[in-house]
């Protein structure tokens, strides 16, 4: 057994378990690469949609717009460094999942110039980097039901000590999914100050703490989970590719 599968039976699989549907996570967890080889994945799958890459230009440090807390839509721990690829990575993330939570969302690219963001679907800013490329891959959605509601909702009870160790996975366009598990939980944040004092490739999920501006309630703050690598490995393409149907939301 490798040093991964004995991190992944002996460490994280007894948290993995208090999920609903966790049996299939587990299932493909042994066949986990190292960490060091995320950043020298091969090749996308021939059958990989063709996606336009990330800016290389250096990260704006500025809150994308903050998530709000409301109803469901009418519709609806030290830092790992990573080895860079020695080709630039161009796939992007598709989908983000955390058993423990019951969160499952497939994630999309924040438009231009975004005021609010989308419901039913996380986002991604093009302003940071994705799976596999060692930089901060940083996702956000609405705390709402059927979305990022349970960071919110367990970041409150000691200050999220529950979701330390939980796994989270993040599928790509190239048909890979890479794993990893929470480290941290900010709170009461204003700035990206976490995201940009991490080392190599860390996770970031956010949501708001609060509603929107000029709502009663509104506090302009964010909770933020920070999550370390563990690994990577091909990813069926169905489960790859969510359809994301993202819902205008106010």
């Amino acid at each position: 057994m490798g040093p991964v599968a004995r991190i992944i039976v002996g460490r994280l699989l007894p948290a993995a378990l208090i999920a609903a549907g966790v049996a299939l996570l587990v299932a493909g967890l042994l066949a986990w690469t190292d960490p060091h080889a995320i950043g020298s994945i091969g090749s996308p799958s021939p059958s990989a949609p063709v996606v336009t890459p990330a800016p290389s230009t250096a990260p704006v440090p500025t809150l994308p717009p903050i998530p709000s807390v409301g109803p469901a839509s009418p519709s609806t721990g030290p830092a790992v460094s990573l080895v860079p690829s020695p080709s630039p990575r161009t796939a992007v993330a598709t989908r983000v999942v955390v058993p423990a939570l019951g969160i499952d969302l497939p994630v999309v690219k924040a438009p231009a110039a975004e005021s609010f963001p989308y419901c039913d679907v996380a986002e991604y800013s093009g302003a940071f980097k994705q799976p596999g490329q060692g930089g901060p891959v940083f996702l956000y959605a609405h705390a709402r039901d059927g979305m990022f509601l349970p960071i919110l909702d367990a970041s409150k009870v000691s200050d999220g000590k529950a979701m330390l160790g939980m796994l989270v996975q993040v599928y790509t366009s190239d048909d890979m999914v890479f794993l990893y598990e929470i480290s941290d939980v900010h709170r009461h944040q204003d700035s990206l100050d976490a995201v940009y004092g991490a080392q190599g490739e860390n996770l970031f999920l956010q949501t708001s703490e609060g509603p929107r501006q000029g709502i009663p309630g509104y506090t302009g703050k964010v909770v933020i989970v920070q999550a370390v690598p563990m690994g990577s490995q091909p990813a069926d393409p169905h489960d790859a590719h969510p359809t994301p149907k993202p819902v205008v939301c106010s």
